[in-house]
């Protein structure tokens, strides 16, 4: 197969998230396919699990390229407090509490527009972290969040202090 026949976004978006992802990163595939077969749009990796503090910059980063959000699904089980709304640049965006598990969040555009990102644990290894990204964001990706974080190993519980 010729060089020009394969697709360049999964040749390009792991070698992207493989550069400097810290916590607090959120890579996302802005380019969907047209059946939009992949099970995950991109994948998040909070610095905490004060949702508070940590999704004002997410929902700032995907306004900018996603135009406005309405509506972020959590698991409330997931993250220390999870209010009903925050006011996020100017925006209200309503915080619903769903059991989709603490390895995802849906982000909601308009009324039906849904993207669906993988939640790395904050205390993941920024090489797990890396590696469970660049699999979230293939735009053949079939594989479910939960699969990705134990393949990855990113789904063990965070260290004793």
């Amino acid at each position: 197969m010729s060089e020009s026949g394969s697709p360049r976004v999964t040749r390009l978006l792991p070698d992207a998230v493989r550069q400097a992802v810290k916590p607090g990163t959120a890579v996302v595939r802005l380019q969907t396919t047209h059946d939009r077969r992949g099970v995950l749009d991109g994948a998040w990796w909070p610095s905490s699990r004060d949702i508070a503090a940590e999704l004002p910059a997410l929902i700032s980063a995907l306004t900018e390229y996603l135009g406005p959000l309405t509506r972020v699904g959590l698991d409330a089980a997931a993250w220390d407090a999870l209010p009903t709304r925050l006011l996020v640049d100017d925006r209200v965006v309503h915080i619903d509490s769903f059991p989709v598990g603490d390895d995802t969040v849906l982000i909601t555009r308009g009324d039906q527009d849904y993207f669906s990102l993988l939640v790395i644990p904050p205390h993941a290894t920024p090489e797990a972290a890396r590696t469970a990204m660049a699999e979230a964001v293939r735009a053949d990706n079939l594989t479910q969040a939960e699969q990705i974080l134990i393949s990855t190993g990113t789904d063990r519980a965070a260290p004793k202090t």
